[in-house]
């Protein structure tokens, strides 16, 4: 099925929405709020703020479940794991209705764990399709994710990539930056590449 791109602004995060399943909650309320009856899932790629920051209220909006990576559940309410701090907020407060693991299924979506930007990051593939939901693990400019914050880990992120380069990548949707709808396992590709050249 189609990913629709709902626009982050320049500090907060891509929301998307495929089937019932809205990616992220980063964007103002208003931005989903004609989705509102469409909407039954909200997976979060990871705990950071500009991911989380309106999860409760699109939940509320909606009616619709929260689902994060079981390692990443604290974010939701730990100001240090969450970066609440650095957006001058606090976290959401909420306890998610489940959490995830790899090789989890959400309606026709894999949960694939990649950690490094966090140690709950996840990347969702729809192998139908080859479209990825990447988060903040890998960008369609070739780059990634920092892995300077709390839980992060270079190593684990190389491997993270590492991994998605094994798939069959055709869209490429980022937690920030512009979507890709083809070829998306290039960026894939040579955000390895940095960050080997830049890092060894």
């Amino acid at each position: 099925m189609p990913v629709q791109w709902i626009p982050g602004d320049p500090v907060f995060a891509n929301s998307y929405l495929t089937g019932e399943v809205l990616v992220d909650a980063g964007v103002m309320p208003m931005a989903v709020s004609r989705y509102k009856d469409r909407i039954r899932k909200i997976v979060l790629t990871h705990c950071h703020y500009d991911h989380t920051a309106y999860v409760k209220e699109i939940a509320h909006m909606c009616r619709a479940e929260v689902f994060i990576h079981k390692l990443d559940a604290t974010g939701l309410v730990d100001d240090n794991q969450s970066l609440s701090m650095h957006f001058a907020s606090h976290p959401p407060g909420i306890v998610p209705d489940n959490t995830l693991k790899d090789g989890d299924t959400i309606d026709d979506l894999l949960i694939i764990h990649t950690p490094g930007h966090t140690p709950g990051s996840i990347c969702i593939f729809n192998e139908a399709t080859g479209d990825l939901i990447s988060g903040d693990t890998v960008f369609t400019d070739g780059g990634f994710g920092r892995f300077d914050f709390p839980g992060g880990d270079r190593n684990a992120l190389a491997r993270s990539i590492d991994r998605l380069s094994a798939l069959g990548i055709n869209g490429l949707y980022p937690g920030h930056g512009e979507p890709t709808v083809q070829d998306g396992a290039r960026h894939v590709l040579a955000a390895r590449e940095l960050l080997s050249i830049t890092f060894e």
